[in-house]
């Protein structure tokens, strides 16, 4: 892991957000076991093979996680917006997430990177 990013993580002034975003880092490593880490653009990235498979970025009173590559996926109704090609969760305070099912979308959108 990437110390950039954990520090990004407990930078967060909202506990909510930084234990989200744990959360979230965690079921990208379970699916993606050889996950390169970053911060660009001010947010965590995590690539595989040098392209973009996921990425985390918060604001005053969210966290949002976006897969890329993500235009093959079968979504939930409703839980995830953006173009075909990479969508995003928006999560609120008290929102939580299935993380196997997460797990299972960020494995299957990064199969092919």
């Amino acid at each position: 892991m990437n110390q950039e990013v954990t520090d990004f993580i407990e930078a967060l002034k909202e506990p909510w957000q930084g234990e989200q975003s744990n959360n979230l880092r965690e079921v990208v490593h379970q699916a993606i076991p050889d996950v390169q880490e970053r911060i660009q653009y001010k947010k965590p990235h995590f690539l595989k093979n040098g392209k973009y498979a996921a990425v985390i970025s918060t604001s005053k009173d969210a966290v949002s996680f976006t897969i890329f590559n993500a235009a093959a996926l079968e979504l939930p109704e409703g839980m995830f917006d953006g173009p075909p090609e990479r969508k995003t969760l928006k999560l609120r305070k008290g929102d939580s997430f299935d993380s196997g099912q997460l797990l299972s979308l960020v494995s299957q959108a990064s199969g092919s990177l």
